[in-house]
Formats: structure tokens, C-alpha cells, sequence
């Protein structure tokens, strides 16, 4: 069978290699995908990223599955252009989508369906958006309602930092975010207390089935300071996420959700991942809905995971998830991003990387998944903010830091950022 995987970052890179090691596989094209999928040779990069130019190749070269990567091609409706051909596809609707690509849409939902949130009011006009935050006071959440590439998001711990966020998307839409009814949009929500995790799971339209818990640490900083980025890094399985609070996740949160979206006639398919915010007492709130795969969790989920990728796509795609049980590697996964000079605020590209690990497949335990990086005249250049995610195996979450941090030696390109703390959490616990 030859699958497509679209998109060109981490979780692309991800998702293509553990596809890639299915008995069931001819080829795995990656469009556009970027310069560590180019090292892979079961991999093949194809440079298409408009939605009808990739159904028009996919009928050419007979691809009997694509997964869909990244939030974009989903906003632009490419599941329904490819399901009006006929072509198999794993991801959300154009409306579907709306759960990420509108932040308003994502909160009156909730509000509507009683899922656990913060509460939040929505804002086109700053003047309105201000008075708001001088009525419930700091710390507070300014959310851009649009896709921004994670970096939509302010945690203002100062009326001053509210206000300045307001500005900043709304008046002069720096973001360039456009919200589905057109021009720029904020969310405003009361800051939550807790512990942030990831919680993923695949749904074929009417059945759920839960990937393994994972956490990201979304700050630049060791000790989660300075400003908030796509990710820095993530390990699975995250020890916050007790059976208890599992259990919560699921009765609370994602069963209403699926429940929910069908009932309101939208159908959800695809990868649902829910950000929660869990209090100390094991509260669930969701403080946001991705649909689609979390960058960086991906790579550690997909570490851990030892079923046949294909064929829980293929089920997930059969609408029969309930016949699917999953089996995942015992041990702890942990990755590490290191990203290029300057992110997140104007990431310098062009960079070259030296000391890649010469087998572009990985290890048994270890693996450098690609992101920001391009192939070029033989080198492999940083082409993005967030460039490598160094990703090991580890009997517990201090070993898998220990092994990913070992295999990051020798990697190096100028300008290289990374955190030294990523697991912190999991290992304090």
C-alpha cells in the first residue's frame, strides 16, 4: 500500500516513520515533508501542499491512506476534498476543525455541551476587550482566535501583560490571525491552577480510543519561564494523569465531545487532543481542543507505540476503532527540542547541522525526529523554529532524560537553544 502523510514537521516526521515499519507498506510519500525525511529512504518527500494538488496525487500514485498532520490543510477542508473522490482519510472535517481553528467556536461548544472550561468572554473591539480585564483583574489568558502556530496564546500575569497582548492581536493583528467569520478576534479566560497535560485519542466518528497520556513543556526556560512556545519538548507517559483522573477525561471531556459534535450534525473523525488543566485535587478542565496530533507529544507517543500503525488507521478509517486494542512500550519516552536562534519571536534559518546520527532511522532506543530542517547541496539546514526532537526509551523518566540528552551530543548548529529540565515534573513525581 503506498500512504501519503501531509505536512513537514516533528509530528509528520513522527507519524511517517512508525508508518513506514508496516509489513503493509510499498511507499510512505511525506508532502512537503523536510530534510530528515529526505535522509529516510522509505520515505519519499513530495513538494505539494495545496489540498487539490495533493487528491490529484494521490489518485495518480494509487494512495490507499493519507494522515493528516498539521492544523492548516484541515482549516482548508482537505478531508472533504479528499472524501468527494473517494480517497481514504484520516482527520477532521472543514467544520470539524473549527474546534481548533476557532478558539469562540471551541468555547461556546463547551459552554453549550457542559464540558469543564474556564470561563472566557469573546472580543472583536479592544476597547471592550480591556474593560474586561480590568474587571476580572490579572493573572489572565489572552487567546488569539485563529490558528497562530502556538504562539497565539499570552498567560498575562499583569493587568499591563493583558493589555499589551490585546493590543497586539486586535489592534494592529501582528498574529495575522483571522478568525472563520474574518478579521481578528480574541478569547479572554480566568487563569487556571494545575498541572497542563496532553490528552489524545483517535475517533472514527462514533468510537474512541485513547492513545498513552503525554506532557509537553510549552515555555522556552528551564523551570517553565520566559515565553510560551510550540513546545520544547514532551515525554509519555505523564504520572499526573492518574486512572482516576483518566476515567475524568474521558466522561467529562471526550465522550461529550465526540457526543456532542455529532448531535450538533458534525461528525468528528481524526485525532481530538485535549489540552486539561488538572487541579491538585484532580479536577479536569479543558483549556483548549488541537484536532489533530500534538508537536512535540507525537514523537515520544510514537516511540512507545508497538502496534501496526496502518492498521489502526485502516480501522480508525472502517469507523470500527471498537475492534483496536493498542499495545505500547512499558518504558518512559522523553524528547527534546532543540530549536533555532531567536525562536520564537524571528527564528534564523539557513543554519547547518552537524553530527546527525548517521542511520536516519533511529535505534531501538533513540531516534532524531526533523522538524525546521531543509536538504540542501548535501547539507541539512535549520528551516524553522523548532529544528530536532532528540527522542529516547527509558525504564523510567530520569533515564529517558539521561538518553536523549546523551544522544543530543555532538548535534550541533549555531545559535542552538534547548531546555536542560524537560521530564522535571514526571520525575518528581
Amino acid at each position: 500500500m503506498n500512504i501519503l502523510v501531509i505536512g513537514s514537521g516533528g509530528r509528520e516526521h513522527a507519524l511517517a516513520w512508525k508508518l513506514a515499519q508496516s509489513q503493509k507498506v510499498q511507499r510512505v510519500f511525506v508532502a512537503p515533508g523536510n530534510g530528515g525525511t529526505a535522509l529516510d529512504k522509505r520515505l519519499t518527500n513530495v513538494p505539494i501542499t495545496d489540498p487539490t494538488a495533493l487528491a490529484d496525487f494521490a489518485q495518480k500514485e494509487k494512495v490507499g491512506l493519507t494522515v493528516v498532520g498539521p492544523e492548516a490543510p484541515l482549516s482548508q477542508g482537505v478531508v472533504d476534498i479528499f472524501r468527494a473522490r473517494g480517497l481514504r482519510i484520516f482527520g477532521p472535517t472543514k467544520a470539524a476543525a473549527q474546534l481548533e481553528s476557532s478558539k469562540a467556536f471551541a468555547k461556546d461548544f463547551m459552554q453549550r455541551h457542559a464540558i469543564p472550561t474556564a470561563a472566557y468572554g469573546t472580543f472583536t473591539d479592544a476597547a471592550q476587550a480591556h474593560a474586561y480585564v480590568d474587571k476580572i483583574g490579572a493573572p489572565i489568558v489572552v487567546k488569539a482566535d485563529g490558528l497562530a502556530a502556538g504562539k497565539g496564546v499570552v498567560v498575562a500575569m499583569s493587568l499591563a501583560e493583558a493589555h499589551e497582548a490585546i493590543d497586539f492581536m486586535l489592534e494592529g493583528n501582528a498574529l495575522g490571525v483571522v478568525h472563520n467569520a474574518g478579521g481578528a478576534r480574541v478569547v479572554i479566560e480566568e487563569f487556571l491552577q494545575g498541572e497542563e497535560a496532553s490528552f489524545i485519542v483517535l475517533c472514527d466518528g462514533k468510537n474512541v480510543l485513547p492513545l498513552a497520556t503525554s506532557q509537553d513543556h510549552k515555555r522556552i526556560g528551564d523551570g517553565d519561564t520566559g515565553p510560551n512556545t510550540g513546545g520544547m519538548g514532551a515525554y509519555s507517559p505523564a504520572p499526573v494523569v492518574t486512572p482516576n483522573v483518566h476515567a475524568r477525561a474521558m466522561h467529562e471531556v471526550i465522550l461529550p465531545t465526540i457526543a456532542g459534535m455529532a448531535k450538533d450534525g458534525i461528525p468528528f473523525t481524526g485525532f481530538l487532543y485535549a489540552g486539561l488543566m488538572i487541579s491538585p485535587d484532580g479536577q479536569v478542565k479543558t483549556l483548549e481542543f488541537n484536532t489533530r496530533m500534538g508537536d512535540p507529544e507525537t514523537q515520544p507517543i510514537m516511540m512507545r507505540l508497538k502496534s501496526d500503525l496502518v492498521d489502526v488507521m485502516l480501522h480508525a478509517t472502517d469507523a470500527t476503532l471498537d475492534q483496536v486494542t493498542l499495545q505500547w512500550d512499558r518504558r518512559f519516552a522523553l524528547g527534546v527540542v532543540m530549536a533555532a536562534a531567536n525562536y520564537p519571536a524571528e527564528p534564523r534559518k539557513g543554519d547547518a547541522i552537524a553530527g546527525l546520527p548517521a542511520n536516519a532511522a533511529g535505534t531501538e532506543d533513540g531516534m532524531v525526529f526533523h522538524a525546521g530542517t531543509v536538504a540542501k547541496n548535501g547539507q541539512t539546514l535549520t528551516s524553522g523554529g523548532r529544528v530536532l526532537c532528540v527522542t529516547a526509551l527509558g525504564d523510567s523518566a530520569r533515564t529517558a532524560q539521561q538518553r536523549a540528552y546523551e544522544l543530543m551530543q555532538g548535534i550541533a548548529f549555531d545559535g542552538a537553544q534547548w531546555r536542560t529540565d524537560i521530564g522535571h515534573r514526571a520525575i518528581k513525581r
